[in-house]
């Protein structure tokens, strides 16, 4: 395992962090607790020390599964724990206190050591700021329950700004990988945060899975003129290691092979390894994907539970894969079998729960009613 010293807390972290939101599930949908057990143990076995989790992962199952893991296996003391203040269920100034308190007990510890206001895009930023944020934030870090403060961030980059320079953050958290370079925080993000001294952690290094199980013809066709051959896996994470800015990586592992070949590829994992003619395939790459993708989604399921049974990450899923596998056809018949009638994009009443939940900005509401002309009509 390699790691990296974050410069604004002089934590020496390992390079891949377990990211708690994609354990494996059992068939009624509850995490699969043996299997993900052994997962997450192994993983910090193998050298994994930051363990990344938040409220409402897994339904909210994922903050007590984690803090048992780690109490049962005495594990604790040996991981940086991560968890996010639910800035979404936000009403009145109590609720940051009230939130964390009940994150303790679910953890099952004193502290957490990098803790990180969730999600923020300008809405719920606002919203936060105005109930008394950094009065909370500076309260827990005063009396240790919170060792350090960061932020995750879906929005634009003048949002992103707005919030770096706002507060005397650690460390933030990013959407990126080699397809959203210049996609909400993106690349000039990154670079800003550093500047500030921020230490800067990636989500969504393989998009959702897209980047390795989605990859159409021409896209693996640019990866593939390379002389150096490597799986889809090993590009998309070697690219986003590559950064120096980067201090770890988040990876939503839901298989035991995924934390096989993770650890693997983090004990490889170093800053400028990457040539510049690879880099150039990156763009390549990138360029043959966003000629493709029709809806910006990561499948991250926070537009659920749609009030009127809409299954929105699903119904893109399809949607997505039949473009970019140039089969609409094949698309249409998987969609009518796969989706159910009363869970299909035609379902939509235009209430825009969803788009007010979704850290991708999609504007769902139009994206459905694409999905209707497609698929539906």
């Amino acid at each position: 395992m390699k790691y990296r010293t974050m410069p604004s807390t002089g934590d020496k972290i390992s390079v891949l962090g377990f990211g708690c939101m994609r354990f494996p599930k059992r068939e009624d949908g509850s995490i699969d607790e043996e299997k993900s057990e052994a997962m997450l143990t192994e993983a910090v076995r193998k050298g994994v020390n930051y363990i990344d989790t938040a409220w409402p992962y897994h339904e909210g199952k994922s903050e007590p599964f984690v803090g048992k893991v780690l109490h049962d296996n005495k594990l604790r003391d040996k991981v940086f724990l991560a968890t996010k203040l639910p800035t979404f269920l936000i009403k009145k100034e109590e609720d940051f206190e009230d939130y964390f308190q009940q994150q303790l007990e679910r953890l099952q510890t004193d502290h957490i050591d990098y803790y990180l206001v969730h999600t923020l895009n300008r809405r719920l930023w606002k919203n936060a700021t105005e109930k008394g944020l950094f009065a909370f934030l500076d309260r827990v870090k005063a009396d240790g329950r919170a060792r350090h403060i960061g932020f995750s961030f879906h929005d634009h980059i003048d949002v992103f700004k707005e919030i770096v320079d706002a507060y005397p953050w650690e460390f933030c958290q990013i959407q990126y990988n080699y397809l959203d370079v210049d996609y909400q925080a993106g690349r000039e993000g990154l670079l800003y945060a550093r500047a500030k001294g921020l230490g800067v952690i990636v989500m969504e290094p393989l998009r959702g899975g897209s980047l390795v199980h989605k990859l159409p013809s021409d896209v693996k066709a640019a990866w593939d003129k390379s002389s150096v051959k490597r799986s889809p896996v090993e590009w998309a994470l070697k690219w986003v290691w590559n950064h120096p800015e980067v201090d770890l990586l988040l990876s939503g592992m839901s298989e035991p092979e995924h934390v096989t070949e993770n650890i693997r590829l983090a004990g490889e994992a170093e800053p400028g390894e990457l040539t510049e003619s690879e880099l150039k395939l990156a763009d390549e790459a990138r360029s043959r994907f966003l000629e493709k993708l029709k809806v910006n989604c990561t499948a991250c399921g926070y537009c659920l539970p749609c009030p009127h049974g809409v299954a929105i990450p699903s119904v893109f899923g399809i949607y997505n894969d039949a473009s970019l596998f140039e089969d609409m056809e094949g698309g249409r018949e998987r969609y009518l079998n796969w989706i159910k009638e009363e869970n299909r994009a035609s379902r939509c009443v235009e209430c825009g729960a969803c788009e007010k939940a979704c850290p991708q900005q999609i504007p769902v509401i139009q994206k459905l009613k694409d999905v209707v002309s497609v698929f539906e009509n």
